[in-house]
């Protein structure tokens, strides 16, 4: 009777954290430091059912990389001439790599998790190495190379490869634990709620902290723009993963992106104000999965 009150719930879970995150913002601070133990936690528990021998760098990887980095330089360079706030903020959402919990919300609506993962340590690995370059000709930073590669590498690298190490560690040491976790698999589903409520109210209480009346077009300008680019990449990525058989592991490699290191590239890199759009993104990004979930779980429950 409970699991059943439990499953009836479960399309309602994601909206009432999206909701409750932009009522309880002003307390997100206390609950913050929580963001990265949650998601280790629902990578944990999806790479726990993931085979490692059907990871391979393949066609699919680098022709989405390719077209991501594409829809960059054109966003950077038709915007670069009307406003360049806006080009910047808007080309961090694009180049930005996967998201790390990217593959936890892949694995909850069907798509293949082996070829996710694959892609989320491509693109970071990749980013890492090429964003310093990148970032030295279109934004203001007193960071050499190194020191850039190394501050990217430490934000991506402890979420990215912590969880698949845990994994293969339970795995040969403590089986049976490996094997319950493994068929827990809906535990990821009720941490990414808590994760989101707490995602949603740092991102509503990062732009009013952030909010400058004189810029007040301009952070329309970014929020507008990181939408678009939003609807734009989670489309187009779907569009090339469907040639490949796996619109979804496209779309989420593509559209769910790593927006606390945008942020935080954002405001190291460029006009602080740029770091509008990819707070804005994290708005926007949520709610499309949100409503992927709620769809996918209202179609497996009918």
């Amino acid at each position: 009777m409970a699991s059943e009150r439990l499953n009836r719930l479960k399309p309602f879970m994601l909206p009432i954290a999206m909701v409750g995150g932009i009522l309880f913002y002003p307390w997100m601070g206390y609950l913050q430091f929580l963001s990265p133990y949650l998601i280790f936690t629902m990578l944990f528990i999806t790479y726990c059912r993931l085979d490692f021998r059907h990871i391979s760098l393949g066609r699919f990887q680098w022709v989405l990389l390719g077209v991501q980095m594409l829809i960059a330089a054109s966003a950077y360079l038709s915007l670069a001439w009307v406003n360049h706030t806006v080009a910047e903020g808007v080309f961090i959402c694009v180049f930005i790599p996967t998201a790390t919990a990217a593959p936890v919300i892949c694995a909850m609506l069907g798509g293949s998790l082996p070829k996710l993962a694959t892609y989320s340590l491509l693109c970071n690995v990749f980013v890492a190495i090429v964003g310093p370059f990148v970032l030295a000709l279109i934004g203001d930073t007193q960071y050499g190379f190194m020191e850039s590669f190394i501050m990217i590498l430490r934000m991506v690298m402890p979420l990215l490869l912590g969880p698949i190490l845990a994994s293969l560690l339970i795995r040969n040491a403590l089986p049976k634990f490996h094997e319950a976790v493994k068929a827990h698999q809906s535990i990821s589903f009720y941490l990414w709620a808590v994760s989101l409520f707490i995602i949603v109210g740092g991102c509503v209480s990062f732009i009013i902290n952030h909010y400058r009346p004189e810029e007040l077009w301009t952070m329309i300008w970014l929020a507008v723009g990181a939408l678009v680019v939003c609807l734009l990449q989670f489309k187009i990525g779907r569009m090339v993963g469907r040639r490949f058989g796996d619109p979804v592991s496209g779309g989420q490699g593509m559209g769910q992106k790593n927006t606390v290191l945008a942020v935080w590239i954002a405001l190291a890199y460029m006009n602080p104000v740029a770091s509008i759009a990819p707070a804005s993104y994290i708005a926007w990004q949520n709610i499309i999965n949100s409503w992927q979930i709620m769809r996918h779980k209202t179609s497996s429950l009918s």
